[in-house]
């Protein structure tokens, strides 16, 4: 069995994605790759997964109907302050770093769309930190 996928089952991902195709292409790979995953349309949706599930990191767009990744982010890491997150957008704004950045006490990651999926997944395992066998990152980590 490869070692990756070992590493890596068990792990619950909360997907928030509202982009009905972008959306089942992470939710296919990661699911190939061994991650557990939940699917939300948006953040509300992803506010009742949450609720009502456990999972180990949450990986976000930032616009999104009804509840934006923005608003997210901090109600779940007000319940959570050490939740890996990891953020994935086509626009961010100039100072979109600095705002993700502020009153954040967990381990995130930004990645750029459009992206190809191993910067995701190494987005996903840069924030899990020991869980899947890196060290952990505090700091914002960009990639695209």
């Amino acid at each position: 069995m490869n070692q990756a996928f070992v590493a890596r089952n068990g792990i619950r991902v909360l997907v928030a994605e509202d982009e009905p195709l972008a959306a089942m292409v992470v939710e296919d790979i990661l699911t190939e790759l061994g991650y557990d995953v939940l699917l939300a349309s948006d953040g509300e949706e992803a506010m009742r997964l949450a609720e009502g599930q456990s999972f180990d990191v949450l990986v976000t767009d930032l616009a999104m109907p009804r509840m934006t990744g923005w608003e997210l982010i901090p109600r779940l890491r007000a319940q959570r302050p050490d939740l890996p997150v990891v953020v994935m957008t086509g626009f961010l704004p100039s100072n979109g770093r600095d705002v993700l950045l502020s009153d954040q006490s967990g381990p995130l990651a930004l990645v750029l769309k459009p992206f190809e999926i191993n910067h995701l997944v190494r987005a996903i395992e840069k924030v899990m930190g020991n869980r899947v066998g890196l060290e952990s990152q505090a700091a914002l980590v960009t990639m695209h």
